[in-house]
């Protein structure tokens, strides 16, 4: 099983730069629409069985066009939202930014419990999202595509969580571009991560 894991396309509060986590959230720009146009156009040949998106506007508006292209209806999946910013929630200043960063790092350095102020720790995060992905993984067989839209930094770490092959220089190395793509393989020994944000993980020697 192949699973596609994509963050939405551009919305209004990207434009700003404003910390938004909570469903159901700013639907997509212009912008964001064509986006999600052009990654459908990208996924059309991929042999998709399913396709799912985060309760968020902005990820089933993503969604929409690779479904339709497919044949195939939007399933919203719970579980799979953006990190509730909690405190910080709306805010675009440097001080919220760097609050958010800071508690990230620790994440990323494996203090999963820390929270962000009145939001969500790391581990909650990770908890909630990898129980929706194995949940959804047991639908699907070998051969199967299913594309999951839903957000930046959830989606990003539970890639990293589940990817045996890719570590945090990587998964540092750039934010993910809205309607950017992260491509796991599903194996014996787990999950392999074929691509991330268009670099091909398993040919090119990249820090793991």
């Amino acid at each position: 099983m192949k699973l596609v894991l994509v963050r939405h396309g551009e919305t209004a509060s990207n434009v700003r730069m404003a910390l938004d986590s909570l469903p159901p959230g700013p639907p997509l720009t212009d912008a964001g629409v064509a986006q999600a146009a052009a990654l459908a156009e990208a996924l059309a040949d991929e042999p998709v069985a399913a396709v799912y998106a985060s309760t968020a506007v902005r990820a089933q508006q993503t969604a929409a066009p690779v479904a339709a292209a497919h044949g195939l209806e939007v399933e919203v999946v719970e579980g799979v939202q953006e990190v509730f910013c909690g405190d910080l929630e709306g805010r675009h200043d440097r001080e919220a930014f760097e609050a958010f960063l800071a508690v990230a790092k620790r994440w990323g350095d494996g203090e999963l419990d820390a929270p962000l102020p009145g939001g969500e720790s790391g581990r909650q995060v990770l908890d909630r999202y990898l129980a929706a992905v194995e949940r959804l993984a047991a639908r699907h067989r070998d051969g199967e595509t299913a594309v999951l839209v839903s957000h930046g930094a959830s989606l990003r770490m539970a890639a990293l969580a589940l990817a045996v092959n890719v570590g945090p220089e990587l998964a540092r190395s750039g934010l993910l571009p809205n309607t950017g793509r992260v491509v796991l393989e599903r194996t014996l020994e787990g999950w392999l991560c074929t691509s991330w944000t268009g670099v091909d993980v398993i040919s090119q020697e990249l820090p793991l």
